[in-house]
């Protein structure tokens, strides 16, 4: 089980395939495995990285707080260990917003940079589902998260149904979350709501030097569509594509577009 001392934690990993790095961070509360849809074809073009982050799955969960700068860190510390001094970054959801903090912080070590169903955090408490709202506990008026008081569980079972807009793949992930879903295995779920309850790029996306994808679907129930257009309009140059009917979780539910949308990308001189 191969495991790298990053950033101060046992960070679990997978690299698949060869040629040039292509990293893939996942969204809330999300493990490794939740590319499934990605690697079989990525593999082929690209050495693909993959991991969990900080307190989910295989990772070991610190106690002190999480923000977003820490997981972006947690990333390019693995990038150190593999020794890749470049890759490509793909971040969906919570991981498009690590993305963006590799790629303001670390703009040396990002080639291109593909955000997609994300959001910069600003507002995104006030633009949320009133279902996910509901299972994280915010009363109707308020924005307030209290992560520690969240039922994890209720909470990702809402968030699997609100991300999956095709009902038979809601059924098959719920019935897959609910096997999974042992005592503890979301620990790392809190830590990340905290941090995103915390935080906003919005104002620092100027920054971003690489030539960037923003990639979402209209018909998202998690993440505003308008996050992304918010988004490419601020990254100097960022080609936005909006995919017609796709969910949060369009990466699985029309993976065959999702793919080809980022392999045209990467591979575009």
């Amino acid at each position: 089980m191969p495991k790298a001392s990053v950033n101060g934690i046992d960070m679990y990993y997978e690299a698949r395939g060869q040629g040039k790095p292509l990293i893939l961070i996942t969204g809330l509360g999300a493990d490794h495995g939740s590319w499934f849809s990605q690697i079989p074809r990525f593999k082929k073009y690209y050495q693909v990285v993959t991991f969990d982050s900080r307190g989910i799955g295989k990772t070991e969960d610190p106690p002190e707080p999480y923000s977003l700068k820490t997981m972006a860190d947690d990333a390019v510390g693995l990038m150190d260990f593999l020794a890749l001094d470049r890759a490509h970054i793909l971040g969906q959801s919570l991981g498009g917003l690590v993305a963006q903090e590799i790629a303001i912080n670390y703009p040396e070590r990002v080639d291109k940079l593909i955000l997609a169903s994300t959001t910069t955090g600003e507002g995104s408490m006030d633009e949320a589902h009133p279902e996910l709202m509901t299972a994280f506990g915010v009363k109707e008026g308020s924005n307030q998260i209290h992560a520690r008081d969240i039922d994890v569980r209720r909470s990702a079972s809402t968030m699997i149904s609100l991300s999956f807009n095709k009902w038979y793949y809601r059924i098959i992930m719920l019935l897959l979350a609910r096997f999974y879903m042992k005592p503890g295995a979301f620990d790392g779920m809190v830590g990340q709501l905290e941090a995103v309850a915390q935080h906003s790029t919005v104002d620092r996306l100027h920054m971003v030097q690489s030539p960037t994808l923003v990639i979402t679907g209209t018909a998202d129930r998690i993440v505003p569509p308008q996050s992304s257009e918010v988004i490419a309009s601020r990254i100097p140059g960022a080609r936005l594509v909006m995919v017609e009917g796709g969910s949060h979780a369009f990466h699985i539910e029309m993976r065959g577009r999702f793919n080809r949308e980022v392999l045209d990308f990467l591979r575009d001189a």
